[in-house]
């Protein structure tokens, strides 16, 4: 549960102007009505829920019984089959948060905290035991903890350029792996748009949750100052991101599947991207996701389904404070 102390700070954490009024004019384009509910719960930290996901190679002990007598709920049922893995992620109704556990070197977290939403694009990549994967912008690491607690690929390959970024990724790898997986878990350091040159047709299903302008992050940026120059940055992110799309479908088998996330409401990193990629790249066919995901989704989120043939938009809303997220999913033709 949040502490008093965590309260205070994000009741004073103000947003910032430069970034909030950007938004305000784009949003209230793109979304309509929308946008104004989105805002208000965007603006209230305070309100923001955190799902609980479960580490299957720790001893859990009594965590689910602690979860579930403080109000949590399984977010996706467990499978009854022990031959394959089912991620378990647990969210309460209101904004609650379980404590953080910290990193202690040889011994396991049981648990991670995120925005449930960041799971979608797991759902959505479908990873099956022995699949060869490749998270293209793996760091801070959440999702590939997620791939990993649904099933046992062959090979999951961690992608992240930043030498920083790439050190967390790695110990949150340690934090929640065991050593038993070495061989089939590595962290890299490449340019992913530049991948598929070196790995063309090697992998069965790729992530791309690409860098994109986190909303929630940006809106609090520390200054006016440092708002601007994200968004000023935030004019190179959709050439980027189809870089890294068109990367990762030339590294995906013909067959496989690519899953593109970001977690902003900018049709111009979500939508735009994917339709540019669609035009280039006529190997490539979108996937309807709603099947797979909509059971977590119509009992937790608001989703705006507006171009639902590219793909989801999670939009924060009162009550339902997941997101934002976008998620696409994309086959490469056989």
């Amino acid at each position: 549960m949040v502490s008093r102390t965590e309260c205070a700070a994000k009741q004073k954490r103000p947003s910032c102007p430069a970034v909030l009024d950007h938004f305000d004019k784009q949003y209230g384009e793109e979304l309509g009505d929308l946008w104004t509910s989105a805002r208000t719960a965007l603006l209230d930290p305070r309100s923001w829920q955190y799902g609980v996901m479960l580490n299957r190679f720790s001893v859990l002990t009594d965590i689910t019984q602690k979860l579930q007598s403080q109000g949590f709920s399984a977010l996706r049922p467990r499978t009854n089959s022990s031959s394959h893995p089912s991620l378990q992620c647990y969210i309460h109704p209101l904004s609650l948060r379980f404590p953080s556990q910290a990193h202690r070197p040889g011994r396991l977290k049981q648990y991670y905290l995120l925005n449930a939403a960041s799971l979608l694009p797991v759902l959505a990549l479908q990873v099956r035991d022995e699949d060869r994967v490749l998270d293209l912008c793996s760091a801070p690491g959440g999702k590939a903890i997620a791939i990993m607690q649904s099933a046992t690929p062959a090979f999951l390959c961690c992608n992240e350029p930043d030498p920083h970024r790439r050190d967390w990724l790695t110990k949150t790898l340690e934090s929640f792996l065991p050593h038993s997986l070495n061989s089939r878990v590595t962290v890299t350091g490449r340019d992913g748009r530049l991948i598929a040159q070196t790995e063309a047709g090697f992998y069965d299903k790729v992530l791309v949750d690409a860098p994109c302008s986190n909303d929630r992050s940006w809106l609090y940026s520390s200054s006016n100052q440092q708002g601007a120059q994200r968004l000023k940055n935030r004019e190179k992110l959709p050439s980027i991101q189809a870089q890294l799309l068109r990367s990762a479908l030339s590294a995906v088998r013909p067959g496989g599947v690519v899953v593109y996330s970001t977690c902003t409401l900018s049709s111009y990193e979500n939508w735009a991207v994917v339709e540019k990629i669609l035009r280039d790249f006529p190997q490539a066919e979108p996937e309807d996701l709603w099947e797979d995901i909509k059971s977590p989704l119509t009992l937790d989120s608001t989703v705006s389904t507006r171009h639902h043939r590219l793909g989801l938009l999670v939009v924060p809303q009162h009550g339902k404070m997941w997101g934002p997220m976008f998620v696409s999913r994309i086959r490469r033709k056989e």
